[in-house]
């Protein structure tokens, strides 16, 4: 009986103008609905080694071990912290936002001590605070920040960080599942040591996927490790065996959204990446003007603000769930609400990857339009 009641999928289309995930390009959907080939075949490996080769251009790096994880950015998170620690450790996290807390608490899960480097939501953390927390715990195994800050839209400064990082001992960790792909993520010119991602940001592949780049200092961290790590499933000293050239046995890989990645990457290339971040940075700031034009403020601190995720405060009397939900319900274009302390208060929009379109914004300004008036 139940059978019989459920009908197929058709699902209504949306404009995915939230802070993730954005909008497919049929193509990424067309490749993940070619026939299966098993994750050991010679023909998926050659795929592997392209995907990885392009993940490198992406990441702005030469590191080896450049590969995506079985797993949404969480499970790069995850991946990120229980590979390079062990119980005791000390690490320091830049905390302004949601993704900085979860950090927190991924990284006090593993054991360590966490030192929280914190500053109010919307603001970046200044570097130098960074600097003298590691001057201030010289044992400190990781230094970690949110490069943009999914919940406040507030895009952190790397390269000073990452240059005081790179001739000590100290791991330089960033999350860049929303930046990556939709503004500069310089790997190796910023001294990174593990950067992940997701695929459901700006590079417009369904969620799954988390790219993970780690440098030769993080791989002899690893190497010199004596624990074992905790996570059979994340542990990269097995999971490096199925990318590199033994092509080890580790997991049944996602096929399809390897072929979707794959894809998504393809066509990041073909646009080219600084047309791609040209596009994002020109739609950001029309989007912000268009949405100041109609009384909302902007949220993030000035000079940081993010181009592909829009935080900004809401009109005088303008409810947010009633105006979200009518904005979803009546013309099918989605919005994301404030988490935790600004919960209720301001929205992200988000223009990311294949979102970022001029129509789409033209769109929502005469939807609040009609809405507002």
């Amino acid at each position: 009986m139940i059978r019989q009641m459920i009908g197929e999928l058709n699902p209504t289309p949306r404009i995915l103008m939230g802070p993730g995930p954005s909008n497919v390009h049929y193509r990424v959907l067309r490749a993940m609905s070619t026939p299966l080939v098993g994750h050991l075949d010679p023909q998926f490996l050659s795929f592997m080694d392209e995907i990885c080769n392009m993940l490198r251009d992406l990441f702005q790096t030469k590191n080896r071990l450049t590969i995506p994880i079985s797993g949404t950015g969480s499970a790069g998170m995850e991946t990120a912290f229980v590979n390079f620690l062990v119980p005791g450790d000390t690490v320091i996290i830049g905390v302004n936002g949601l993704f900085g807390e979860r950090m927190s608490d991924v990284a006090g899960r593993c054991g360590a001590e966490v030192i929280r480097v914190e500053e109010e939501w919307g603001r970046i953390i200044e570097p130098e605070r960074m600097i003298q927390a590691i001057k201030g715990n010289p044992k400190a195994k990781i230094c970690a920040v949110v490069h943009a800050e999914t919940s406040t839209g507030a895009q952190q400064p790397l390269d000073e960080i990452g240059s005081f990082c790179k001739p000590r001992e100290i791991l330089f960790l960033v999350d860049a599942v929303t930046s990556l792909a939709g503004c500069g993520v310089k790997v190796d010119d910023w001294g990174i040591d593990i950067c992940y991602s997701g695929t459901q940001k700006c590079l417009s592949v369904p969620p799954g996927l988390s790219p993970i780049t780690i440098s030769q200092k993080g791989m002899d961290h690893l190497h010199l490790r004596k624990k074992k790590i905790q996570s059979w499933y994340l542990d990269l000293t097995m999971i490096e065996r199925y990318w590199g050239e033994e092509r080890f046995y580790h997991h049944t890989a996602p096929v399809s959204m390897l072929y979707g990645l794959r894809e998504g990457l393809r066509m990041i290339f073909e646009e080219g990446l600084e047309a791609r971040f040209r596009r994002h940075r020109t739609l950001g700031d029309r989007l912000k003007m268009e949405l100041e034009k109609l009384g909302f403020r902007l949220f993030a601190q000035e000079g940081y603000r993010l181009p592909m995720l829009n935080s900004v405060y809401l009109p005088q009397g303008m409810e947010d769930l009633p105006v979200r939900r009518r904005l979803l319900n009546q013309y099918s274009i989605e919005v994301g609400g404030g988490l935790g302390q600004v919960k209720g208060k301001i929205w992200r929009v988000g223009l990311m990857g294949e979102t970022c379109q001029i129509q789409n914004i033209e769109y929502l300004i005469e939807t609040l339009k009609e809405i507002l008036a």
